[in-house]
């Protein structure tokens, strides 16, 4: 069985800001996830990516925020959205962008 891609999108959230969201069930879990899939969410503010989560071989489940990298738990693609959402609102709210 091959990736089955369940979302991929890019969102136009202002005339400088973007969301890109990519999330895909994988037939094995990416190491050292455990679950089935395999996603990359992005948030675009003046061409530069300023919120990411994905999970990658090797670091498993993780976000990118305020130039860190933190460890994130996963639990559905449903609540993801919501995180990475939640995310781009908060980021927004601590850089005064709208």
């Amino acid at each position: 069985m091959k990736a089955i891609p369940l979302i991929r999108r890019r969102i136009v959230l202002a005339p400088d800001a973007f969301a890109e969201v990519a999330v895909w069930r994988v037939p094995k879990p990416v190491p050292p996830s455990e679950h089935p899939f395999k996603y990359r969410l992005a948030y675009v503010v003046g061409g530069e990516c300023v919120l990411r989560y994905d999970n990658e071989r090797g670091k498993g489940d993780h976000r990118h925020f305020g130039g860190q990298e933190l460890d994130y738990a996963f639990s559905t693609p449903e609540q993801l959205m919501l995180d990475f959402n939640a995310d781009i609102t908060r980021w927004n709210h601590e850089h005064s962008h709208s």
